[in-house]
C-alpha cells in the first residue's frame, strides 16, 4: 500500500471526484462539484515528495522535476483508477487526481441524448466533444466507443495522455496508446494511424495545429475521428480551430472542416438540485444542409438558427438543455441562470 493510498480511500468513502495535495496547504476533495478540506494537517515538502514519487515511474518523476508538469495514471488495485496530473506552484509541489470510474458508463446510464447512437454510426469525418475541464468529456467519449465497441465490429485507435477507460475485448478490436509512453505526442500517434487500417481514431486533446489537421487529415482519408476541445459551444469550437492557424492557412482550414465535420457535443457538468449529484448538459450539432457551407464561409453566427431549425434531428442549443433541466427540477434555476447565454431567459425564475 502506497502513502498516498489513504486520501484515495477517503476520496472513494465519500464518493468525491477529485483529490487535491498541494505543498503549504491541507488535504481537499471535490465532492459533487464543491471543494472541501478533509482535516487540518498541512502537506510540507518532504511528505508531498515521498508520496508523489512512489507512485511515478523514476524517470517521469525526474522529468516532472525538470519541466513542472506531467500527466500519468495510477490503478488503486482494482478498487479504481486515477488520472494524475503533477504540477508546480508558488509554493512547491502540486497534484491532483480525477478518479475515473471502473466501470464504463453506458449512454443509457449517463442519460445522454439519443442523437450521440448517431454519431457512433458515421463512417468517416470528425465528431468533437467539447467542454470546460472536469465536464465529463471523456466519460460522454468513452460511452460512444464502447457503444461501437457493443454493436459493431470496427479497428479503433485511441491516443490519450494518459489513458483513462480501459476498454474491453467485445466486437471491435481497440488499440490504446499513451502519450508519453507509447508515442511521443499526439500528433507522432496520428501520423503513424495514417499506416494502420484504423476505422475509427480518437484523440484525446486536439491540443496544437499539428494535431487538429493531422486529425482533419485523417478524417479526410476515411477515418472516423473522434476529439476533444476545451470550449462551450458548436460556434466557438470552430472559431478555435481556425483561429489556432496562421491567417494563410485558415482558408483551406475552413475547406477541411466543411468536408469533415460531422458534429459536435459541446458539454457541461452541473451540480443535481439536490445536491446529490452532477448531471450533463449538452448543446448538440449534427451534420445538416447547409452546415459545410456555414463553415467555409465562417459564417458561425447562422449556426444558432441552424440548431434550433435541426431539433427533430436531436439538435438543441445550451440554453434549451438548460432550460429543460431546470423544468424537469434536475438543476436548480440558479445553476442555470449561471451558464446560460440569454440570461434575460432565466430570470425571473431565479431567488434574489
Amino acid at each position: 500500500m502506497s502513502k498516498i493510498d489513504k486520501y484515495f480511500d477517503i476520496l472513494i468513502e465519500k464518493g468525491g471526484s477529485d483529490l487535491h495535495l498541494a505543498e503549504g496547504q491541507p488535504a481537499k476533495i471535490r465532492v459533487h462539484g464543491e471543494i472541501a478540506a478533509i482535516g487540518d494537517e498541512t502537506l510540507d515538502r518532504v511528505t508531498l515528495n515521498d508520496m508523489m514519487e512512489e507512485i511515478c515511474e523514476a524517470k517521469r518523476y525526474q522529468n516532472y522535476l525538470k519541466t513542472g508538469d506531467i500527466d500519468f495514471a495510477y490503478a488503486l488495485g482494482n478498487r479504481a483508477r486515477f488520472r494524475a496530473n503533477y504540477y508546480m506552484q508558488a509554493d512547491g509541489l502540486g497534484c491532483i487526481f480525477r478518479i475515473i470510474p471502473s466501470e464504463i458508463l453506458s449512454l443509457e446510464k449517463l442519460k445522454s441524448p439519443e442523437v450521440l447512437k448517431r454519431f457512433a454510426h458515421f463512417k468517416s469525418g470528425l465528431v468533437l466533444v467539447t467542454g470546460p475541464t472536469g465536464s465529463g468529456k471523456s466519460t460522454t467519449l468513452a460511452a460512444i466507443i464502447d457503444y461501437i465497441n457493443t454493436n459493431q465490429a470496427k479497428h479503433i485507435l485511441t491516443i490519450e495522455e494518459p489513458i483513462e477507460f480501459v476498454h474491453p475485448i467485445k466486437k471491435s478490436v481497440i488499440i490504446q496508446r499513451e502519450v508519453g509512453v507509447d508515442t511521443l505526442s499526439f500528433s507522432d500517434g496520428l501520423k503513424s494511424s495514417t499506416r494502420q487500417d484504423l476505422d475509427i481514431v480518437l484523440v484525446g486533446e486536439m491540443r496544437d495545429p499539428e494535431t487538429i489537421a493531422l486529425a482533419l487529415t485523417a478524417a479526410e482519408m476515411g477515418s472516423l475521428v473522434f476529439g476533444t476541445l476545451h470550449t462551450n459551444s458548436a460556434a466557438k469550437t470552430i472559431d478555435r480551430i481556425v483561429d489556432s492557424f496562421p491567417a494563410e492557412e485558415q482558408e483551406n482550414v475552413l475547406m477541411l472542416l466543411g468536408n469533415s465535420l460531422r458534429g459536435i457535443c459541446s458539454q457541461l457538468l452541473l451540480k443535481t438540485a439536490d445536491g446529490k449529484g452532477r448531471c450533463a448538459v449538452q448543446e448538440i450539432l449534427v451534420e445538416a444542409e447547409g452546415l459545410s457551407n456555414m463553415i467555409r464561409e465562417r459564417k458561425v453566427a447562422m449556426l444558432e438558427s441552424l440548431i434550433q431549425q435541426g431539433k427533430k434531428e436531436g439538435m438543441q442549443l445550451m440554453d434549451d438543455a438548460l432550460w429543460e433541466k431546470m423544468q424537469n427540477k434536475i438543476i436548480a434555476p440558479e445553476d442555470a441562470y449561471m451558464k446560460a447565454k440569454d440570461k434575460k431567459r432565466f430570470e425571473s425564475l431565479v431567488k434574489t
